[in-house]
């Protein structure tokens, strides 16, 4: 695919308006809608689960005016990295990216192994050759063999050029589209609203905290519109336009969790949403068959959450790779990671997370679950960084060009920086309903040990050159 080469990364710009719209949006909307609704829903009833969606949204918007506005005044790959850098430094920098790469290879690592669980659901008896047992899972070969080949065709899609990539992800995007509006056309017609209204909010709860336990649990939805700016050295449309994008993204992403939300309860209303959690079904499936009034509606329901794992796994191999390859020509890892293939993509960071996404289903299910919670946490870490960034860059560069320059910036930062400070300190203090178990303390700490070990052996080898940008990384490009 043609493309102007951009001089700063040696990537071609190739993503379009729809391009990355699709990547953020595709990115948010995973495989949660489908399996999880039920567990929302009964969590803080099912307006409380969607006010929860409001309110963790709400936050996210908050992070992302900052995104937007940072995005288009520093259009390059890095996104975070890029921000963080120039406001706080090379160490904070640091800090900031090792975070949202976790929080993006758990996400691939997860979705790895939720994608053989759809085959199980679509054919029962999918799972065959026993392996061995791990936490008490089953692992089989078919469990291992999908995963990977899966992962191999999403590696080499996104090692071959990324306006293909992209072209998958819109495929499998507008797919999920499809399948949540029929969701929703079949709650209008046949759902009830006396179903939502007698299970607005959970019982044996506050409306607050009913909400709040929802809202906790959203940031994990949400992340992917920070793909946009990872990639933003890729884009071939005006700057400002990217900032709009990312912020329509996020608005998409909060309308459709929450009409999916109200949609599965107008149609199974308590009795039907426990009876679905309680036999261990999938809830949104459940909804579409009794919305339908046919089995086969289930299997759609999950073919659109099979799209979600393949839009996920896609965007966040995208993000993660641009936030590694941003560090490695920031000397900040090692600077083979920063080597683009000859079709202008970072292919070295693209194998190392194909290889983590063929390796992590070997763990079993229960560490993945763990690695995301972990994930989650650094995530919402990197944004109160990003937030920080923001508000240092308005006041030390108040002159610096911003195509998309967003009104009360002080409030705007402010409220982000508090809301992300809010939701890491959930995650840490005991008795919040969010806080993370001992093996995710143990995943996120382990993590934090690691890239503290690597920053300091990059530090001793690179010296002054840490965190300074280097332009001499060795390429193996075909010049056009």
């Amino acid at each position: 695919m043609n493309g102007e080469v951009d001089r700063n990364s040696g990537m071609k710009r190739v993503l379009g308006r729809w391009d990355i719209l699709v990547i953020s949006f595709g990115a948010m909307i995973g495989w949660g809608w489908v399996v999880s609704s039920g567990g929302w829903t009964l969590k803080g009833g099912i307006a409380g689960a969607a006010i929860g969606f409001v309110v963790g949204g709400l936050m996210i918007l908050f992070v992302g005016l900052t995104y937007a506005e940072l995005t288009t005044a520093m259009p390059n790959c890095g996104g975070e990295h890029i921000f963080s850098i120039r406001a706080l430094g090379a160490k904070p920098s640091f800090v900031c990216t090792w975070c949202i790469i976790l929080g993006y290879v758990s996400v691939v690592c997860f979705e790895s192994c939720t994608l053989p669980l759809i085959f199980q659901y679509i054919y029962p008896d999918f799972f065959q050759i026993y392996l061995y047992t791990i936490g008490e899972f089953d692992v089989y070969a078919t469990w291992l063999i999908s995963s990977a080949l899966v992962a191999f065709c999403l590696t080499y899609i996104n090692m071959r050029d990324t306006k293909i990539t992209a072209r998958v992800q819109a495929v499998f995007t507008i797919v999920i589209m499809v399948v949540g509006v029929l969701m929703m056309a079949g709650a209008l017609f046949n759902g009830s609203a006396d179903n939502v209204s007698g299970f607005m909010f959970k019982e044996d709860d506050s409306i607050w905290r009913a909400t709040f336990l929802v809202a906790m649990v959203t940031p994990f939805f949400f992340i992917g519109f920070d793909v946009i700016p990872q990639a933003a050295g890729e884009t071939n449309i005006p700057a400002k336009k990217i900032g709009r994008i990312i912020l329509l993204s996020i608005v998409i992403a909060i309308a459709f969790y929450v009409l999916i939300v109200l949609s599965v309860g107008a149609v199974l209303g308590y009795d039907g949403i426990m009876a679905s959690d309680s036999s261990s079904s999938i809830t949104t499936a459940d909804a579409m068959t009794r919305a339908f009034n046919s089995k086969a509606m289930s299997k759609v329901a999950l073919i659109g959450g099979l799209c979600g794992i393949i839009t996920s796994w896609n965007a966040f191999m995208i993000g993660g790779s641009r936030a590694m390859f941003s560090m490695a020509r920031y000397n900040m890892i090692p600077p083979v990671i920063g080597k683009l293939g000859k079709h202008h993509t970072p292919v070295n960071a693209l194998f190392i997370i194909g290889l983590l996404a063929v390796l992590s289903p070997m763990l079993g299910r229960k560490a993945l679950v763990w690695m995301v919670d972990a994930g989650n946490l650094a995530c919402c870490i990197a944004y109160f960084i990003v937030a920080l960034s923001f508000l240092v860059l308005r006041r030390k560069e108040p002159d610096l060009e911003r195509p998309y320059k967003i009104k009360y910036p002080k409030i705007v930062g402010c409220v982000a920086l508090a809301l992300t400070f809010v939701f890491i300190t959930m995650y840490i203090i005991p008795g919040t309903g969010a806080t993370l178990v001992v093996e995710e303390r143990l995943l996120f700490g382990g993590w934090s040990l690691f890239g503290i070990i690597l920053c300091t052996y990059s530090m001793l080898k690179y010296g002054k050159k840490f965190g300074k940008y280097n332009a001499n990384i060795e390429y193996d490009i075909d010049e056009d």
